[in-house]
């Protein structure tokens, strides 16, 4: 990258953080979902939604204030959430059954949304960690198929490479209209890209999930925000 192009993207990236600091989200990726919104319209008033890998919780913020008072928006993380209010967190995994029924008793029905920010933990080794993004966009692809509406919406991130083009097809064979894109507010440098997802066919049996709470101690969930 030549050296004016890497100042300008500099400074780009501190123009979203100072901004999300200014503005009290919790981080700069909340513009981008703010971006993929106004351009693809993924959310509407009173719509329900349900976002994984919530944690800080920048996107349930936006979530919330696009749905309004009448939507219902749920995150879900392995870490706790500070409360944010008019906004349900579940503390779990969302690969084990246990979570996902109790994400489905949430609801108390189905979703309109489902979005995903998942990341890895990096390894450093790029191969290692595309495998493992593909990895976790499948699981939203499994939360899409047990709670998402028929012409729901789906937004996931995922770090590009040669196994991408299978996750596409899943999403292709579940969604009429699959979209990749990058939003302004992502990093130049970065490989990740977002997968907007639209006209959920609800045509898909989901795979079955492990139980792991039967090989352990059933997991506790935690209510965070203005629901409690």
């Amino acid at each position: 990258m030549a050296l004016h192009d890497r100042w300008v993207q500099e400074r780009r990236h501190e123009h979203y953080y100072k901004l999300a600091k200014k503005l009290d989200y919790r981080s700069r990726a909340s513009f981008k979902l703010m971006q993929l919104d106004d351009r693809f319209g993924i959310f509407r008033e009173g719509s329900s939604v349900v976002d994984l890998g919530a944690s800080p919780g920048g996107w349930l913020q936006v979530a919330r204030e696009r749905v309004g008072e009448r939507g219902k928006v749920v995150g879900v993380d392995l870490r706790p959430i500070r409360p944010i209010e008019g906004v349900e967190t579940i503390v779990g995994d969302i690969t084990d059954a246990g979570t996902m029924a109790e994400l489905l008793r949430r609801f108390g029905g189905r979703a309109d949304a489902v979005l995903s920010d998942m990341a890895p933990n990096i390894a450093g080794h790029y191969s290692t960690d595309h495998a493992r993004s593909v990895e976790l966009c499948m699981f939203a692809v499994d939360v899409c198929d047990r709670i998402l509406k028929r012409d729901g919406a789906c937004v996931m991130k995922v770090f590009m490479g040669d196994m991408a083009d299978s996750l596409l097809r899943e999403l292709e064979r579940r969604f009429q209209h699959v979209k990749v894109t990058s939003p302004d507010a992502s990093r130049d440098t970065s490989s990740e890209v977002y997968v907007v997802c639209k006209g959920f066919k609800a045509s898909v049996e989901p795979r079955p999930m492990e139980d792991k709470a039967s090989e352990a101690k059933k997991p506790e969930f935690t209510v965070k925000g203005g629901f409690v």
